[in-house]
């Protein structure tokens, strides 16, 4: 999903220089940072590599690791591509054309396909994850925007309609897609034009989704659609990335007005904290080995470390780039990945690689 928005970075400097490493207890009545000690000394991140992509002018969206193979795929929406890298060294490696607007990605590897959801008037695509050849489909899958992988059920939620759409539609749904099969499986209509990211528990039944349009957190059951809850996102507004910390019962959403990430009690759907993170955040990334989250925006990764139970804290503001909006976190190579997007600027495209270092 593009933030057309561009700021200078010198907000970013400006956010690193006000960013507290507050101690804040998550559940307490009181969800106010106060001052405190730095929570760790030594950098969470360090930069290891940077692939630069001059040939590329716009935004990119999301990325996708695929381990076994080797490779990181970078989906290029503005430039209609699919930009492929090699995944240990970070050089590029091609660029597969053939899309409208392409946002998410899932590599399903009992069959070794490659599943893009794109925008535009054609439809959702499906690859061969090897050869990266199109797959024709007995049912096509529809264009949409967000999508993402409940492991727990092996099913895939893609987000249909809304102001993304072509032509634009007032409503999105929620389709529930067989990874496997890839045959549709349900359908879930939502009342706004504007559905972003979605979270599934592993061990429980609850979907959380990010309904942008009306600043809420919609929890519906993964199995049956049925709407189990809507939660109000009172930090902000238009909450688009998403992450969830399942054991700690904590979920987090980052809203886009003003940039928050806003912290919510998965008990009892309450807003319980909120820190500011850089401008045009566009992905959030939780560290279940090192507990924390990495937030990627312009001019900075901004790390949160977990601190213990009911105490969470910014860390750091780690040096990225104007437009390093998307990202992934690759545990199996101790890495993250963040995808630097020119957008309207004349800045370079480029990929940067970091090696996540561990807490002490």
């Amino acid at each position: 999903m593009t933030l057309r928005r561009t700021l200078p970075l010198a907000a970013a400097v400006a956010w690193a220089i006000t960013l507290a490493c507050a101690m804040v207890p998550l559940r307490a009545p009181a969800a106010t940072p106060g001052n405190a000690a730095p929570t760790a000394a030594g950098p969470p991140l360090r930069l290891a590599g940077r692939t630069p992509l001059p040939g590329y002018a716009g935004d990119f969206d999301h990325l996708l690791a695929d381990v076994p193979g080797g490779r990181l795929f970078v989906a290029g929406e503005d430039g209609s591509s699919l930009e492929v890298f090699d995944l240990a060294s970070g050089r590029h490696l091609r660029t597969v054309k053939g899309f409208d607007a392409p946002h998410a990605l899932h590599l399903e590897a009992t069959t070794r396909r490659l599943v893009v959801s794109d925008t535009g008037p054609g439809l959702t695509r499906v690859l061969d994850a090897d050869t990266l050849a199109p797959v024709t489909l007995p049912q096509p899958i529809p264009a949409g925007d967000s999508m993402a992988y409940d492991a727990s059920t092996g099913r895939l939620w893609l987000v249909t309609g809304g102001k993304n759409a072509v032509p634009k539609q007032r409503d999105t749904a929620l389709l529930q897609i067989d990874a496997r099969t890839l045959k549709v499986l349900g359908r879930v209509r939502i009342d706004s034009d504007f559905t972003e990211g979605i979270a599934f528990e592993q061990r429980g039944r609850r979907a959380f989704v990010n309904v942008a349009g009306k600043s809420e957190v919609l929890v519906l059951d993964k199995r049956t659609g049925q709407v189990l809850a809507t939660w109000p996102v009172t930090a902000g507004q238009s909450n688009s990335p998403i992450a969830l910390d399942e054991p700690s019962q904590l979920l987090f959403v980052v809203t886009r007005k003003p940039f928050k990430l806003v912290v919510i009690d998965t008990r009892s759907g309450a807003s319980v904290a909120s820190f500011d993170v850089p401008a045009r955040t566009n992905q959030l990334l939780f560290d279940a080995a090192q507990r924390r989250l990495y937030a990627t925006g312009d001019g900075c990764v901004a790390v949160f470390d977990e601190l213990g139970p009911d105490r969470y804290a910014p860390r750091a503001c780690v040096p990225s780039a104007q437009g390093a909006k998307t990202g992934l976190l690759v545990p199996a190579m101790h890495s993250l990945f963040v995808a630097v997007s020119p957008g309207s600027s004349h800045a370079t495209a480029a990929l940067l690689r970091y090696a996540v270092l561990p807490r002490p």
